[in-house]
């Protein structure tokens, strides 16, 4: 009798449908979607498949099926009874969000069966060592105390564009996902040391010892230079990410970020020059692809996680100033990243609520970046601060 592999994915959105989800099914994996939105979650059940199309020279489509969904929020002892039976436990909700699935995955870890062993848990998240977030949020909560975690939990790297879905119906009402055929998912090998479980067998990860340049190489060329055209093109009033790479003047903004963020990655890992040049560019095209219509809205909103001390900007600024090195092409990103102001964005709100708080330029580069004053970036960012805290109106 077949050993039958289950795993569990927590956040039913794009990249859990059409990555993450699409990849454990191809895998051979007996899937179980778990998503807030129940909505979401009706519509997983009733359609029962949904299409990833692959859009580029040669499109691909992949259709997606033999899975069940659940709602966290009206089955969640079907949640758990699924997380303690996984054999691996994804999660794609966003790092703000990790806190708050922490919960339900430390359930299903206290009901797990001894001779199940050790689940393996990977938090798929645009963030840095997501998964040690995760492992940190769960093992708070009260019902772990004091006992073991048959987990064994892994950071990973992911990367795929999956532009804004609107308009994108297919035959799956309205689940069907469209990205490109370029995919990157990375995942730690070093945590499964200490287990008798081996690495699971996904479908197109690489394993790795060291998972360092591989997470700061992604972050700090394709997340920085996204993000530097959006948010360079939406001051600019452009709206398409692509149409942002065509001003000369954005394109100049992202070319100088990539060179500071380069110079930073070949001192740090020893990557080849030439051969990261060609990342770069294949990079660049990417991003630019006119079959994936991505708005600079889109790719700007939350600027607050953007801003962050290991994020895209302030992470490789900081290294490059610790290091001596220009960074005047990543301050003019945070500019205009603290200039983002998009009504439909909660993040975007609260940030100008900060910015017009009347609080210090000196309080706010703490508040918004995470940098301590004796950090030799921090002046500059507060100068950059201060610039922008001069176009606020204060509230009253």
């Amino acid at each position: 009798m077949a050993v039958t592999k289950r795993a569990v994915h927590i956040g039913a959105g794009k990249i859990g449908r059409g990555f993450v989800g699409q990849f454990l099914v191809a895998s051979g994996y007996e899937l179980t979607f778990v998503d807030v939105d129940d909505r979401v979650v009706s519509a997983l059940n009733d359609a029962g498949r949904f299409v990833v199309h692959e859009v580029g020279e040669q499109p691909v489509e992949h259709l997606v099926h033999g899975f069940r969904a659940l709602s966290s929020k009206t089955d969640r002892e079907r949640v758990v009874r699924a997380i303690a039976d996984a054999d691996v436990v994804t999660t794609a909700v966003g790092a703000r969000t990790l806190p708050l699935v922490a919960p339900v995955i430390a359930e299903g870890l206290a009901a797990r069966a001894p001779e199940r062993g050790d689940v393996t848990v990977v938090a798929c998240e645009n963030a840095f060592n997501a998964t040690d977030s995760l492992h940190a949020s769960i093992r708070r909560a009260p019902i772990l105390e004091d006992r073991h975690v048959a987990a064994v939990f892994a950071n990973c790297a992911i990367d795929r564009i999956v532009p804004d879905q609107s308009g994108v119906l297919g035959q799956s009402g309205g689940l069907d996902v469209v990205l490109e055929p370029f995919y990157e998912w990375v995942i730690e090998r070093t945590p499964f040391a200490d287990s008798q479980a081996e690495p699971p067998q996904i479908d197109g990860v690489t394993w790795v010892d060291d998972l360092q340049p591989f997470v700061e190489r992604k972050l700090y060329t394709v997340n920085t230079a996204h993000a530097t055209a959006a948010y360079h093109g939406f001051v600019r009033g452009i709206r398409l990410i692509r149409e942002a790479l065509e001003d000369r003047e954005v394109r100049a903004e992202v070319d100088g970020v990539l060179a500071e963020t380069t110079a930073l990655l070949v001192a740090k890992h020893g990557f080849d020059p030439a051969e990261h040049a060609r990342y770069v560019a294949a990079n660049l095209t990417r991003i630019a692809n006119p079959l994936l219509p991505d708005t600079t809205a889109r790719v700007g909103r939350n600027p607050l996680r953007k801003l962050g001390r290991r994020e895209r900007f302030i992470g490789p600024a900081a290294q490059l100033a610790e290091r001596g090195m220009p960074v005047g092409h990543l301050l003019g990103a945070v500019r205009v990243a603290l200039a983002f102001d998009d009504e439909n964005d909660p993040e975007s709100i609260e940030l100008h609520a900060l910015l017009r708080s009347g609080a210090t330029a000196h309080a706010l580069t703490e508040i918004l970046t995470g940098l301590v004053e004796s950090h030799p970036l921090f002046p500059a960012v507060r100068g950059v601060v201060a610039e922008v805290l001069e176009t606020q109106p204060a509230d009253v």
